[in-house]
This record gives structure tokens, sequence and C-alpha cells, in this order.
């Protein structure tokens, strides 16, 4: 616009000519004159001179732009063949077959197949152009939950480092809508078992039940697609239905915006707990952290209710369906053969039993976070579950009876050497005496001693015998009872008791020696 108007300037105030400006400026006469036209036109059509040369210097120019050329080769009738074939993926996504669908090169040769003089960059365009349309921005619909009624259930990955090494765990998060109140669970990975419990847990902390779960299409709660919106629950769903009395709801494929709260809990909860601290000594002491952290969260109080998820749930506590009686048991039931290392498979890993179990049957009972082992309805081994591959999980008191027989095999065996502590006990001191080491292990498991309290004991005996550690001496310390410690008000009564009786031996000895008789000797003192 300023150089429009330096050409009117120069041309009319200075009485340049259209040669003169075109150098000056230099832009081309052609354009000095177009602009200069315009002008004269703007003059002749206003009312007044002064109006049409100020409405024509502050009007920017106006470029004529070229008509789009029309697309000769997308005809009506090649858009309704690409839609056709669009309309062909669509339908093996809800089959399950989205490894089958047709790339937009797949349908340029099945277009051209059919006789279409069209090209690969036309096909494209028009696709995008499609999508594009489909994903415009949606409208969201603002929702009022009434108190106890929804609750949703998601999924989300944490890495967390256990022990010093790196792992991927699963957090499992409830988040109710009305009140915002979060609770979550850590887990080892997302599968059935730690679906159920995660929701047994959960009712059981709020000592009730909501009336309506949502869920997105977990494979743990949904068992396959049965048409285009309609999901079959799993049967793990449909127990804790049964048990708990609750219905449950769906959402749509990629939409998770119709479970916002829970979306919104996953990455709130995720990040509020383990972005400052990530490292643990196990698992309970991360739970432990989580459930700290989310008492902080649920007291935090939220903008336009001015309550914190706390004091809301506590409106709704009330509201919620009866928690059943009894809590739903959640464990998986395999039947085992013990081998010859008198060990059960369970998915690679192996876990020890008793010896005397070698070929016989066993039920084992899989929880999420441990494996409880049953033989003739008795309990005779618990494990706690592993997560890695082809591990073995070995209690040493379970060969003790073996042992005794091959005590040669104990330095080198697999029980020892996954027990550090046992293990660096007969490496220092019992090396040489594998039968007296035996002997101690049998001596504990009978008389019920922790590790702990074997630990205490050889702490005490190095204390006062460095050089003579000793099965015996050992067996003495570990089967004495703790001296307990009078307590001050005990010591209180036994000190006045003595100076009372202090006082009547002093009286007698002076009534003694007035009446003129010898004085008592200590032996007679009582």
């Amino acid at each position: 616009m300023y150089t429009k108007q330096e050409i009117i300037i120069r041309s009319y105030r200075e009485g340049k000519s259209q040669r003169q400006i075109s150098r000056e400026l230099q832009i081309s006469r052609k354009t000095v004159r177009k602009y200069l036209r315009e002008h004269e036109e703007a003059l002749q059509t206003a009312v007044s001179e002064a109006a049409g040369r100020t409405i024509n210097l502050s009007r920017a120019p106006i470029y004529k732009k070229a008509q789009p050329r029309t697309k000769i080769k997308l005809t009506r009738e090649v858009e309704s063949a690409i839609e056709e074939l669009l309309e062909k993926n669509e339908q093996k996504k809800q089959q399950g077959q989205g490894k089958q669908l047709l790339k937009k090169k797949d349908i340029l040769e099945a277009l051209q197949g059919q006789g279409y003089e069209i090209g690969y960059t036309t096909v494209c365009n028009y696709i995008s152009q499609k999508e594009n349309r489909q994903n415009r921005e949606e409208a969201y619909i603002r929702q009022v939950y009434r108190p106890g009624e929804i609750c949703e259930f998601d999924w989300g990955e944490i890495k967390l480092e256990i022990s010093g090494k790196r792992r991927s765990l699963q957090l499992a998060v409830f988040t109710p809508a009305f009140s915002n109140y979060r609770y979550a669970f850590i887990y080892e990975r997302q599968d059935t078992l730690a679906f159920l419990e995660s929701h047994v847990r959960f009712f059981q902390t709020i000592g009730g039940v909501y009336r309506e779960m949502v869920y997105d299409n977990m494979r743990v709660a949904v068992a396959r697609f049965v048409g285009r919106h309609e999901k079959e629950p799993t049967e793990a769903l449909l127990r804790l239905r049964g048990h708990y009395q609750f219905s449950h709801r769906f959402c749509n494929l990629y939409r998770g915006n119709e479970k916002g709260h829970v979306e919104r809990s996953v990455e709130y909860v995720r990040r509020k707990a383990f972005s400052n601290r990530d490292s643990f000594a196990d698992i309970p002491e991360a739970q432990q952290w989580l459930e700290t952290t989310l008492k902080r969260l649920n007291g935090i109080r939220q903008q336009g209710t001015g309550k914190s998820a706390e004091e809301l749930f506590s409106e709704e506590k009330a509201l919620l369906v009866k928690h059943p009686a009894a809590g739903m048991i959640c464990s998986e039931q395999v039947q085992s053969r013990v081998d010859k290392y008198a060990t059960i498979s369970y998915r690679t890993n192996r876990y020890s039993v008793p010896d005397h179990l070698v070929g016989e049957f066993v039920e084992v009972s899989v929880h999420s976070r441990e494996l409880q082992i049953y033989f003739e309805n008795r309990r005779v081994a618990t494990h706690v579950r592993s997560y890695e591959k082809h591990s073995w999980n070995i209690d040493i008191e379970h060969y003790l009876a073996t042992f005794k027989k091959k005590p040669g095999a104990l330095a080198g065996s697999q029980a020892l050497a996954d027990n550090h502590y046992l293990g660096a006990l007969y490496r220092n001191f019992f090396r040489d005496e594998p039968r007296e080491f035996i002997e101690l292990l049998s001596y504990c498991r009978e008389q019920k001693v922790s590790e702990e309290k074997l630990e205490e004991s050889l702490r005490r005996l190095l204390g006062t015998s460095p050089d003579g550690v000793s099965v015996e001496k050992l067996r003495a310390l570990v089967g004495n009872t703790p001296t307990v410690t009078p307590s001050r008000e005990s010591e209180d009564k036994i000190s006045m008791k003595a100076k009372e009786q202090l006082a009547d031996i002093t009286r007698l000895m002076h009534q003694t020696n007035y009446n003129g008789h010898h004085q008592p000797t200590n032996h007679h003192i009582q």
C-alpha cells in the first residue's frame, strides 16, 4: 500500500511521468499505470474528489487470483469408488483385520483396475481431505454427576528402580466422577488377577461399591467385539459384577475423553508421585509412598467447589452400595506335579516344596503377588510370585531332609546360593562342618526361630567370643528366652521394700543393745 500511495502522490502532486516514477521506485510501468487508472476511476465514482482521493489512498491493493482449475480426473464417480474402498477398510477394522487394510497405493491400483485414469497424488489428497474433515474438533458435552453413581478405572505404566534394577510396572487407578477421589495400586502387569484384586482392594478400602464402573477397551475387561459398538465382557468382569452388584459401561474406540476423569488421574498421579522419586527398595515401599502421595493430593481443595476430594468423597460415601459381607477371592487354581528337584513350575518359573513331595500332585493357588501350594488340603509352601523368566525360587528349609543324607551337596546348592545371609554364615563359620550347619537349620525350623533371631544371636556370640562360633553356642543363645527388663515402677517398689526391711533390722539391733544382748551376726539377717 505504501508503493501505491507513492505512485499517486508523485504523479498528482509532483507531476512526474509514469516512466520517471517507474525508474525511481524500481517497479514496472504497468504497475504504475494500473494504480493511476484505479485512482482515476475512484475519483469519477466518488461523490467528491476529496472523498475519492482519501478512500483510494487508504485502500490496500487487491490482486486478482487465478480461478482454481477443475479436477478433471477426480469425478464424482471416482470419489464414490474411493468411498467404497474406504468403507471396506472400516469393515475390516471391526472384524479385527486391522493388518489387512488397503493402503493408498492399493486403492490406486484398485481404481486403475476398474478403468479409471487417476494419479497417486490425487488419491492421497482426496483421502487426506476426508480424514481431516472427520478429525475436526468435536464439541464436548459437560456432564453433571451424582454422588455414589460412577467410578472410572484405567491402567497406566510407570518405570521405577526396584532394588537397583529399572522395571516397568503398572498402575491401577480408580477415580469417582463426582469427588475426583483418587486411589491407585501398583502391580507387575495388566493381567486378570491384578484386575480382580485391584477392584477387591478398592471396594474394601472405601467400604462400599459404586453403581456403575466405566472402562475403556482393555483386554482384561473386553472379551471380544460383537458388533460396531457392542463389546462382550470377560469372565473376570462378569464375576466382579455378580459379586459386587454394579453395572458397567465401555467407552467407544479411541475415545478416552469419555472417561476423562481417570485419563487425567493416571497422568496426574504418576507425575505427582514418581517424578521426583522413582527408586525404592521393593514394591511395598513404592506402594506406601504412593498412598502417602494420594492422601496429600486428595486433601487439596479443588477449583470450582472449594472442597477437597476427601471432603466430597465423605459426602458420597454414605450413598454407596453396601459392601458384601465377604470380599471376592481372587486367585487362579492350578494343579501341578512336583519334579525331581522338589519344585513345581508355573509360567516358566520354579517354586520349591518340601522334598518328601517329589512325584506328588499339589494344588497351587496363584495370586497377583504370591503362590500358595497345598497338599491334601494343607498348605506346605508359600512363595512371592516371580514375574521373571526361568527363575528358581528356593526355600532351603524344604531340602533339610535331603541335606542330612547328602551333606556334601549343600555347598554348591541353589538353595544356599539364593539365601545370601545363610550362605555367608556357612562360608564364614561352617565351611568344614556342613552336618552341624544342617542340624542348626533343622533346630531353627523345629523351634520356629527366624533368621532375624539367628542373626541377633550370632552378633551376641561374636561380641563375647569372636573366635569360638559353634553350633552348640548358637543353639544355646537361640534357645534362651530374652531377659525381661523390669519396669521403673517395679524397681521403685523393690527399693521401697528393701528400705522398710533395713529399717526393721536397724530397730531390732538397737533394741537388742539396749537389753544387753549380743548384736546378731550378718548370717542371721534375712
